[in-house]
């Protein structure tokens, strides 16, 4: 896992940067962002950052950059970790390990 910045707002704007401007959400069985649905077989990680909240195991997430094999689409997606993470289907969990 790669960490750009202390925070999870600071690497979000690295990632802006560098292209990832869809924000996805996890949708069971694929990432969504407005019209756009990705299936685990469209898109693959890019790269992956983990934060850990100091005092509040809530606080924690995993933010993963990715991009569509077509190349049209990066983006990111946000989610928690453990017991507060997204439910999806084990084909998704796989492209996110």
């Amino acid at each position: 896992m790669q960490h750009y910045e202390t925070t999870l707002v600071e690497t979000l704007e690295k990632l802006r940067k560098e292209g990832y401007t869809e924000d996805f959400n996890i949708r069971f069985d694929s990432l969504i962002c407005g019209d756009i649905c990705l299936l685990p077989s469209q898109f693959e990680v890019d790269k992956t950052f983990r934060f850990e909240g100091n005092t509040n195991p809530s606080d924690e997430a995993i933010l993963y950059a990715i991009s569509s094999l077509d190349g049209k689409v990066k983006g990111v997606v946000v989610n928690s970790y453990g017991v507060y993470s997204d439910d999806m289907t084990a084909e998704l969990m796989e492209k996110f390990k």
